[in-house]
């Protein structure tokens, strides 16, 4: 009878654990999907429309935001920070560090692009999860455990 007791109450609190415990990830809202990703860093990498050259930005998250650390490109033109502290480097890319912190971050995914997210482990090819040109929300969201465990990730 007493073992069955602690079995019960272990079970009980292993279930409550799954059922309150949140922790926070990085939510990508696709017009009809919710995908997850649970690392603390990344980068968001395109071909940019007019220069037709990489551009890179590297975020983190950081509470319940998303830091833009640095930026990587090519040339300057069209969106190029202007208040950005350049990091010296001899890979062909100008570097900026931005520390910017976003709350929520809109993008919009095509193939032609090449809208791709990479992390230490994997590179995903976003323009693979939606159509041309559809909208995709980024943000920072704490959720559960069971959640994340039964959701879509990336």
């Amino acid at each position: 009878m007493n073992n069955k007791f602690w079995v019960g109450g272990a079970c009980s609190i292993v279930l409550l654990f799954l059922l309150l415990w949140r922790m926070p990830v990085v939510q990508f809202d696709f017009e009809d999907e919710r995908y997850y990703l649970l690392e603390t860093e990344f980068q968001l990498k395109w071909i940019h429309s007019v220069e037709k050259e990489e551009w890179l930005e590297f975020y983190e998250r950081k509470s319940d935001k998303l830091l833009l650390t640095e930026t990587k490109f090519k040339t300057y033109g069209a969106g190029v920070p202007s208040d950005g502290e350049i990091i010296p480097s001899d890979d062909g890319f100008v570097h900026m560090k931005i520390n910017h912190p976003y709350k929520e971050m809109n993008l919009t995914v095509s193939q032609n692009a090449q809208t791709t997210i990479t992390t230490a482990n994997k590179e995903i090819l976003l323009y693979e999860y939606t159509k041309d040109y559809e909208f995709v929300t980024i943000t920072i969201e704490w959720i559960n455990l069971w959640e994340y465990v039964r959701g879509n990730k990336l």
